[in-house]
Formats: structure tokens, C-alpha cells, sequence
């Protein structure tokens, strides 16, 4: 951090990045922040394409085993998020250390305590029955981006680890109800503006059930040790048809399969953001949600 004039280039080449394709002009100005209802830049594809996915009505899953790039991948979704002043970010990090670096950034960070958890998620839950409620009253299905002027913006939820959770720590009642909370917001709340980034390292049935996996419109299969914890991500059968997280080779990291609705996995490589850019950013995107640039 001790040369500004080298992050303030990070900063602008990865904002460079993540523009649409149609602000790629020359003539196009320098955003001063991001839009949550804009395509996301997660990365290249075998052929060098710029790969982008638009969160807003999706939700998205990120699995694969430690070491792979799992965290590195979650950090590009965050980090549009943070810097899109059109939501509010929501963040569940029972490390502390991985989301803990956009933390500033959050409306709401939650920690390893689990009744905090299950706290948050239900106020999430309260949230979009409220917005449930308004669509009904003035009859409409989904929430857009003019009622961000009425406060109902979308609010994104990202767990980092969601096994710490659901599996590891609390009761077995605690874990069953944090678990029932989330599945309930990954169903209901893409309509209301609730989107869930959920990402763990323990890609098995009993923390990814096919009841829940197949709620999410993305699934990021990085590498994993078998073809069954690759299908349990991506969907059953993929691996037979070729399509397998396990054929990843150990020092491919960031390299993944990025299933998105209605198409076929298809092989990209993570953009990188170290921990230096990603204080930069998040600053940034602190000082953007205050009302300020630095």
C-alpha cells in the first residue's frame, strides 16, 4: 500500500474490467461506482473471452476443494457488490479473515457466532416477506431498479464457508434452522432483490443437497477430488457427458466450471485480485457508499 499511484492503476484497470461491454468505448468516462443490475467479470474462458454473469434475479454457488481458488473467485462477485452503490452487502464469514476484508464496506457482517447467523438470516427473511407483501399490494412479481429510490434496494448475502455453519458449529437444532433460513432465501428471494453468494470447500451432499444446489442459477465448480463432489455442485450427470471439476490439474488454481441456467459448463480462469487490491477497493467502495471518491 505504500505507492498510491500504482493502486489507483489496479483500481482503474479492474473497474476497466468489469464495465459492460457497451462502456468499453474509448470515449466512455470512468465510472465513479457500479450497478448491482450490471454484468459481473469473473474471469477468461479457454479462448480468452471476458466471461461476465448478471447477479440481479440469481443467485450463485462456488464449491471446491481447499486450495483451489474458491475464495479468489468469491471475491469478484463481493467486490462488485461493494462497489455497487445501488445495494447493500451482507456479509457471513465464520474466518473472520476472507470476507472480513470487504468488511467496511457491509451493511451487516457476521462473525462465527451461529445465533448471529441465524439472526441476520432471518432479518432477511423478515425483509423479503415485507417486499413480498408491497409486490402483492401493487400487484407486480419483482423488484427493479427504480424502487432502489423508495429503499427497497437488493441486498446481497454472502456466506464464505457455509458448512461452518450448517455443519460444524452450534447445536444440531441451531444448524438445521440456519439451514432451513438459507434455502429459504435462495428460493424465495431473487423477486424481492435478496441474491445469495454462497461458497464452501466441503462440496458433499450433506452441506450441498440437491434440493438446495439446484435453487442456484450459478454454479462454480472449482477443482475437486471426484467426479461425484464435481456433480454435487454442478448437477448430476455432468461428469459422465465430460464435464468434470476433478480433470482440473492441483496447480490450476482459479481455473474452474462455471454452469450458468440453461447452458453446459464451460472451463474459466478466475480473475485475481490480491489482498493489497482488494483494500484498495474496498476503501474505495467505502468512500463511494459514504458519499465521497478518494
Amino acid at each position: 500500500m505504500s505507492d498510491p499511484t500504482r493502486l489507483r492503476a489496479l483500481l482503474h484497470d479492474w473497474l476497466d474490467a468489469i464495465r459492460t461491454p457497451a462502456a468499453l468505448c474509448d470515449d466512455a468516462p470512468e465510472p465513479s461506482a457500479l450497478s448491482i443490475w450490471d454484468p459481473i467479470h469473473l474471469g477468461v474462458d479457454e479462448h480468452g473471452h471476458p466471461v461476465h454473469v448478471t447477479l440481479a434475479y440469481r443467485n450463485m454457488l462456488l464449491a471446491g476443494e481447499p486450495g483451489a481458488g474458491k475464495s479468489v473467485g468469491l471475491n469478484l462477485p463481493v467486490g462488485h457488490a461493494a462497489l455497487s452503490t445501488d445495494c447493500d452487502l451482507w456479509l457471513f464469514d465464520g474466518k473472520l479473515v476472507e470476507l472480513g476484508l470487504w468488511r467496511t464496506c457491509a451493511e451487516r457482517f457476521v462473525g462465527p457466532d451461529l445465533d448471529d447467523a441465524i439472526t441476520a438470516c432471518q432479518d432477511l427473511q423478515a425483509e423479503m416477506d415485507r417486499r413480498y407483501d408491497l409486490l402483492d399490494t401493487h400487484r407486480r412479481r419483482k423488484i427493479t431498479p427504480d424502487d432502489a429510490a423508495h429503499g427497497f434496494r437488493p441486498k446481497v448475502g454472502v456466506f464464505d464457508e457455509v458448512a461452518y455453519y450448517s455443519a460444524t458449529v452450534g447445536t444440531k437444532t441451531q444448524r438445521e434452522t440456519f439451514s432451513v433460513l438459507v434455502r429459504d432465501l435462495v428460493a424465495r428471494g431473487r423477486a424481492a432483490g435478496i441474491i445469495v453468494v454462497a461458497a464452501t470447500q466441503r462440496p458433499s451432499s450433506d452441506i450441498i443437497p440437491t434440493s438446495l444446489r439446484d435453487l442456484f442459477g450459478y454454479r462454480w465448480a472449482f477443482r475437486c477430488t471426484t467426479d461425484s463432489s464435481s456433480d454435487i455442485v454442478l448437477g448430476a450427470g455432468w461428469a459422465t457427458r465430460g464435464h468434470t471439476a476433478a480433470a482440473i490439474a492441483p496447480e490450476d488454481k482459479g481455473v474452474g466450471l462455471l454452469l450458468a441456467e440453461g447452458g453446459e459448463p464451460r472451463r474459466i480462469k478466475s480473475a485475481y485480485l490480491s489482498d493489497e487490491q482488494v483494500y484498495a477497493l474496498a476503501d474505495r467502495a467505502t468512500a463511494l457508499r459514504a458519499g465521497s471518491t478518494p
